[in-house]
């Protein structure tokens, strides 16, 4: 053992196997010499019982007296606790954001979520997260970096937002795995982009239109009876697109659609007269569950959204999406002054206040129905018949 200086270094030659030659000066620094002549810089310690070896650098690159400082950093991160050989070793068998993303849909998302739930994910995975943090490594990704993404997506509010929370759980999920530390999500404390709801409802002339197109279409040939029927039972029932589109037979009672799955779970849909009459007029096909029957002989309608463009353009209704149809549903029942909790019911929103997002639908039967209250007041306190209404009827 000597003190390893620059010409002590550069006068070791390499032998037939790779030795290690030590510090006398700092135990555990050494330089380990290679049969191909390379020399690189080491620094040994211990670790939970075990002995571990680090390396420092590639003598050229770092002198003997810069890679004794390093070892001597170390040695102090070590008798704090720390095991940068693990670490680093750690960082290399590290996976890539795009990689825990596969995991992720694979072993969590497929089997606790629903199959729309992996379908959204995936698509916000392969669109939004892989091309712009993808090939990161998770152990590596910073929240400077979400920050970033999440700004960079500014101009689509939603669409960022919604990265960002998959992004969170995701990295939960890593932390739940051990590929993370606890508490280290980069994604939290991300704030939100506003977003502006979209909200649009036919008014009773559009919805005349609507039903034009409809059956013009049907009566050519243009519309398939089914696409026809599933757009009527949107606005019949307040239905979600996909619980229309696969709807099966087996679900449909008398009285009602009972829903086994929703997005909110087990679902049991009133099913008015008007609605009744549309399926009584779809035929079946044998051997398919499915009320919506597209080509497949044994699936339903695909692509609703397909012929939707042509029909809203037809009418006229060309900001209208199919979910408008829901809205539309809501909007009617509460200017009809249905009760909110009832609603909630029918429309089988989750919380209250999503239903309460309608309320202010409701102004003007709420004005109406004030004004017939104030004047039958006001003529019951008249003092007498035919007296005009105001302070001066009054005095």
């Amino acid at each position: 053992m000597t003190k390893l200086t620059k010409r002590i270094v550069d006068g070791l030659a390499p032998e037939a196997k790779e030795r290690i030659i030590w510090d006398q000066e700092l135990p555990g620094f050494g330089i380990r010499i290679y049969p191909t002549g390379r020399k690189v810089y080491l620094v040994q310690y211990r670790s939970s019982g075990r002995t571990r070896r680090k390396n420092l650098g590639q003598h050229g690159v770092l002198t003997a007296d810069e890679a004794r400082k390093e070892a001597k950093l170390v040695q102090a991160d070590v008798a704090r606790g720390g095991d940068p050989s693990a670490e680093r070793k750690a960082k290399l068998r590290s996976l890539t954001v795009a990689a825990l993303a596969e995991r992720f849909l694979a072993e969590h998302v497929a089997l606790h979520c629903k199959p729309s739930t992996h379908y959204d994910y995936s698509n916000t995975v392969r669109g939004t997260i892989n091309p712009a943090l993808g090939p990161i490594k998770i152990t590596e990704i910073t929240r400077a970096d979400i920050a970033n993404f999440h700004h960079q997506k500014r101009d689509t509010p939603y669409q960022a937002n919604r990265a960002v929370a998959l992004l969170s759980k995701m990295f939960n999920v890593a932390e739940d795995w051990g590929l993370r530390p606890q508490g280290s999500n980069p994604a939290t404390r991300i704030k939100k982009y506003r977003e502006v709801e979209k909200k649009r409802y036919l008014n009773d002339a559009e919805q005349a239109q609507l039903g034009e197109t409809l059956f013009e279409g049907l009566d050519s040939g243009e519309l398939s009876e089914y696409v026809v029927a599933a757009i009527y039972l949107l606005m019949l029932t307040g239905c979600r697109l996909k619980e229309i589109q696969a709807l099966q037979w087996d679900f449909v009672t008398s009285t009602h659609l009972e829903l086994p799955d929703s997005k909110t779970g087990r679902r049991r849909i009133p099913l008015p007269r008007e609605a009744q009459t549309v399926l009584d007029a779809l035929p079946r096909r044998e051997g398919n569950p499915y009320v919506i029957l597209g080509d497949s002989p044994e699936g339903h309608y695909n692509d609703l959204q397909k012929p939707w463009r042509k029909i809203r353009a037809k009418a006229g209704l060309h900001d209208v999406r199919l979910h408008d149809l829901r809205h539309t549903y809501a909007s009617v029942a509460v200017t009809n002054g249905i009760d909110p909790f009832m609603l909630k019911e029918i429309m089988g929103h989750k919380n209250l206040s999503t239903t309460l997002r309608y309320a202010h639908l409701a102004d003007d039967a709420v004005q109406r129905a004030a004004g017939s209250i104030a004047s039958r007041l006001a003529s019951a306190m008249q003092r007498s018949e035919g007296r005009p209404h105001g302070l001066r009827a009054v005095g």
